[in-house]
């Protein structure tokens, strides 16, 4: 069995270290302060008995369990992300341990009345009677995705203490800055040489996920004209005002807090300006690709509507797609989510199948050619202050990887 206080003690090590990604830095690994993990990390590895551990310039871990069987088996892959976000300050995380949690209210910082209540995050109400680690109420904790690195690492140590578990070769990868897309940008798939491979990044227990949305970043820039007010009649134009027109254009229900499931959404997230010049920036989901097609096409049409009334042209668009529907690569091999359901069934968890509302490291890596379902890694809340994740799914999560490498090498997949 794996050890419970031997789970806790690495996840608490690895959370205690800031790794905060930067949107605004162009280096890879975009902060400095993330090699101070990267670096443990890999001496950690050494340490437990992997075998040809390797971290590059760019942050970028991987690692081996040679096969314990003869015949030939798939080689398959486990992979987690150590940064976390930049919404949230990860400095100074002070983790709480809850035992035996009660189902009531947790006072997170008492100071700041700061509560982590079931009444309003009622997904606690399944973890009573087990142990809870939580932030402190004034940072994030970094359970995404630092518990999946712990579950991905106990489960080698146990691996690799357990010889008479049978299994194939296994790779493992950690990668820098995926909090700001760019986790799998400098991946080397060949260099890893899986037939495939599980990001250990998902939230609830069970979750298993094999399709997300098709992603695209849009920035709308209006260029307005800057007159006096006294003297503007005629003159003047606002951007800030075209800019209300062009919100207003957008469909106002199709938006994040107004849809779920596999509904797509327009996301304004940013927006600064001035009379002279405004700037929007969104973000566009759906998993359909062809609605994802279409939305595009719609914000492309709001800009066209708009600079036909002006002679000036106001309005300028850029449209960037960021990664795609990992369905479409997954599908063809459908046979490495089946291994995953069966492995959380052989252990006691009920498989839970839904697409995932944003993006993984999986969806660009399957794109790239490493089909790579996503699995639960425990956390709820993520990127803010009520972030926790419950040590039972934890071991869970370790134990399912174990169970994957198991049944992978009874599939006779080749």
């Amino acid at each position: 069995m794996i050890q419970k206080q031997h789970i806790i003690d690495r996840f608490i090590s690895y959370v205690t270290i800031d790794t905060e990604s930067d949107p605004n830095s162009d280096s890879t690994p975009s902060t400095e302060k993330q090699w101070d993990l990267a670096h443990k990390l890999v001496a950690e590895l050494k340490a437990i008995g992997m075998e040809s551990v390797t971290i590059d310039e760019n942050a970028y871990i991987m690692a081996t369990l040679p096969a314990t069987v003869t015949h030939k088996v798939p080689t398959i892959g486990f992979v987690s992300h150590f940064d976390t976000t930049p919404d949230f300050t990860g400095a100074n995380v002070t983790p709480q341990i809850i035992e035996n949690y009660d189902g009531k209210d947790i006072i997170l910082n008492a100071k700041e009345n700061i509560i982590l209540s079931p009444d309003y995050f009622d997904d606690l109400k399944q973890y009573k009677g087990q142990t809870l680690i939580t932030t402190d109420g004034t940072t994030l904790l970094g359970a995404d995705d630092k518990a999946g690195i712990a579950e991905i690492i106990t489960a080698m140590e146990y691996l690799i203490q357990h010889p008479e578990i049978k299994h194939g070769t296994i790779r493992i990868g950690f990668t820098p800055d995926e909090e700001i897309g760019r986790g799998a940008h400098k991946f080397d798939v060949q260099k890893f040489n899986a037939d495939w491979a599980y990001t250990m990044d998902g939230s609830q227990i069970g979750e298993l996920e094999y399709e997300n949305f098709n992603a695209a970043s849009a920035v709308v820039t209006i260029q307005g004209k800057s007159v006096h007010p006294g003297y503007a009649k005629g003159k003047m134009i606002n951007s800030i005002h075209i800019a209300q027109e062009f919100i207003g254009m957008l469909p106002r229900l199709e938006t994040p807090e107004h849809t779920s499931g596999r509904e797509g959404f327009f996301h304004l997230h940013t927006s600064t300006g001035d009379v002279e010049k405004t700037t929007l920036q969104y973000i566009i989901r759906d998993h359909d690709k062809n609605t994802f097609e279409a939305r595009k096409q719609t914000v492309l049409d709001c800009v066209t509507a708009i600079n036909a009334k002006y002679d000036t042209t106001p309005v300028s668009i850029t449209i960037k797609d960021q990664y795609y529907n990992m369905k479409e690569k997954v599908t063809p091999v459908f046979h490495i989510v089946d291994i995953a359901a069966e492995a959380m069934k052989a252990i006691g968890i009920t498989p839970i199948i839904k697409p995932i509302r944003g993006g993984t490291d999986g969806s660009q890596l399957s794109f790239m050619g490493l089909p790579c379902p996503n699995i639960f890694a425990g956390g709820h809340n993520f990127h803010g202050r009520y972030e926790y994740v419950p040590v039972e799914s934890m071991i869970k999560a370790a134990e399912v990887i174990v169970k994957i490498a198991e049944l992978t090498a009874q599939q006779d997949t080749l």
